[in-house]
């Protein structure tokens, strides 16, 4: 495989713009295909609001910024690209063509990576010549910020593709989650719809507004779950006799009353609950002056869990440098 010099994006909406401003400042050259109205105009404009806080995380002495090109012909950016990370709707059947045309028309050696939240690989993969090439590569928002990539192999993907892949995305100052197997919804997104479920069942008994469920995890586990997951956290809780002791403590074959997964019924009434309680929570603020702040907020965080040599910042500490640059 020759180096990754030019990565082709399918689909600029949020996610496609992360991963094309990922790239750009770690040096490689994007070319991006959208085929809605504005598109290019749009990605442009999405790329110089995370390009502050992405300089401000790697520090401008770090960034020779890659070449930003956009084209109307997906099948043109298929025979351009060294890496295909399509980012289009979450919709399996648009996922599978967009997959098999690119897969008519891109060198052998050039892995194709969805930005699925949830599909298997195996379906995205189905009417693939070369099946063995395609993975999953789920990152999270703000792509150019958050380190986490989990990648997914299909039925049919080779080792030897998410080998590449493995050193692809940690050249580009990701951590990789490698799946064993595939499973809908991966591993971060099926924790984070059990937590979103419970929260609608809040919401739904009248136990706490939006900006109360919220609280409960900023001011609490949340500031943990920057360094430690569920494992270590309740590992600590039982003390000295870590995990053990925790489990003698709290029987984890105990039926408690303190889940509502299944998803609540839905209403009009719900509907409205949730969006008064966010706006209210916006308190006057735009959602692009909210991720301003937050882009501010996980960088300073990022920065001291590198002082800490912990969690996101040993991806920093790990360098920029991308291969083959």
């Amino acid at each position: 495989m020759s180096a990754v010099r030019t990565v082709g994006i399918v689909g600029t909406g949020v996610i496609g713009a992360g991963w094309a401003a990922r790239f750009l400042v770690r040096g490689i050259d994007v070319i991006a295909f959208d085929p809605a109205d504005g598109a290019e105009e749009a990605l442009r404009k999405k790329v110089a609001t995370a390009w502050p806080s992405m300089l401000r995380l790697l520090g401008e002495d770090h960034v020779e910024a890659g070449k930003l090109s956009f084209t109307s012909d997906v099948r043109e950016l298929a025979q351009a690209s060294d890496w295909i990370q399509e980012a289009a709707p979450e919709r399996e059947d648009l996922k599978i063509r967009l997959f098999k045309e690119l897969d008519e028309v891109a060198r052998p050696d050039v892995i194709i990576a969805s930005s699925s939240s949830g599909y298997l690989p195996s379906r995205l993969q189905m009417e693939c010549r070369h099946p063995g090439r395609v993975i999953i590569g789920h990152p999270f928002n703000p792509v150019y910020l958050l380190p986490l990539v989990e990648i997914v192999p299909g039925d049919k993907t080779t080792d030897e593709t998410m080998e590449r892949a493995t050193r692809f995305y940690e050249s580009a100052g990701m951590h990789v989650l490698r799946l064993k197997k595939e499973i809908d919804g991966y591993i971060c997104d099926r924790l984070q719809e059990a937590l979103w479920r419970e929260a609608l069942h809040l919401i739904k008994k009248d136990v706490a507004t939006t900006g109360e469920i919220d609280d409960s995890i900023a001011y609490s586990a949340g500031l943990r779950w920057a360094f430690m997951g569920p494992f270590l956290t309740f590992h600590l809780a039982g003390g000295e006799g870590g995990m053990r002791h925790f489990l003698d403590q709290f029987d984890p074959e105990m039926d408690l009353p303190w889940t509502d997964l299944p998803f609540p019924e839905w209403s009009d009434e719900m509907s409205s609950r949730l969006i008064e309680g966010c706006e209210k929570q916006a308190a006057g603020r735009s959602v692009s002056e909210w991720e301003a702040k937050r882009n501010e907020v996980l960088v300073d965080i990022m920065h001291v869990l590198e002082k800490h040599g912990i969690g996101a910042g040993t991806v920093l500490s790990r360098g920029t440098a991308v291969t083959g640059r």
